[in-house]
């Protein structure tokens, strides 16, 4: 594990493994850390040394001298290419891999923008970021979104109540209303909600230029949907899809919670 000392935002801090030789630099979903792909032993970590980056607000990474106001008002994107830009000052200039979960997604399309040229796989699993998810974008770009997300994240009983409502009109399924209660049942955890999303509310690619960007360049592109999932379904990411003609696409019979052993199994078996 490292640091990256990156100026202007603070330290953000990664994880190491894996028992293959070609660097692959990994992002999270929310409420996890770098180590979250951990359990593809036996599929992706047998190909790859896997650099897994805490989010701001998860893990060890922390964020140095920025204010409330200056959280809320997001990260810019040029941030993603300064993370890269301190990886190679340690490990020096060299091609490598992308992959994201959830919204981990949006940080390694936006490296796909920029460092298209030394990029040979792109993996992304229930990806946020290629195509616009109505929710979060009330919630952080929205006024009347962004107030309520405050007022919510501040309050002891409404986080719960909404939480609850949703799954009752079925618009989170058990998995997705476990993961999220579980991550605002404390002030603090409330509060890291709210700055995570928008910190993070600027990170959006250009899908149009990321898919020319992988046909030019001949990236390797594996896109992994869980059939049950709410928040980011195949169907919403068609047009992406259908702009990369060789990606490789699965669907597998799974929710929104993709990363587990499960998933590990169904990449083994590809292989046979």
């Amino acid at each position: 594990m490292g640091f990256l000392d990156i100026p202007g935002l603070g330290k953000a801090h990664y994880h190491e493994y894996g028992s293959g030789s070609k660097p692959l630099l990994a992002f999270h979903g929310y409420g996890m850390t770098g180590r979250q792909f951990h359990v593809l032993e036996n599929s992706i970590l047998q190909e790859y040394h896997v650099y897994g980056f805490d989010h701001f607000f998860h893990g060890e990474s922390k964020l140095s001298g920025w204010t409330e106001q200056q959280i809320i008002e997001g990260m810019p994107k040029t941030m993603i290419k300064a993370h890269l830009e301190e990886w190679f000052k340690l490990h020096g200039k060299q091609r490598f891999s992308v992959m994201g979960y959830s919204i981990g997604a949006n940080i390694a399309l936006l490296l796909v923008e920029e460092y298209a040229d030394l990029i040979d796989e792109v993996i992304l699993m229930a990806p946020d970021g290629l195509s616009v998810y109505k929710g979060f974008h009330f919630l952080t770009y929205q006024p009347v979104g962004r107030y309520m997300f405050k007022t919510v994240t501040k309050s002891k009983w409404l986080a719960p109540a909404l939480l609850k409502n949703l799954k009752k009109v079925r618009f989170i399924d058990d998995g997705l209303y476990q993961i999220a209660y579980n991550e605002i049942d404390t002030e603090q955890k409330r509060q890291d909600v709210y700055y995570t999303l928008n910190l993070i509310r600027l990170l959006k690619p250009d899908t149009n230029k990321v898919a020319e960007l992988i046909n030019q360049h001949h990236i390797k592109c594996r896109l992994i949907f869980g059939k049950h999932d709410n928040l980011f379904p195949m169907k919403a990411a068609l047009p992406f899809i259908n702009s990369v003609p060789n990606a490789e696409v699965h669907e597998v019979n799974m929710g929104h919670w993709l990363v587990t052993k499960q998933l590990d199994e169904y990449l083994v078996n590809l292989q046979q």
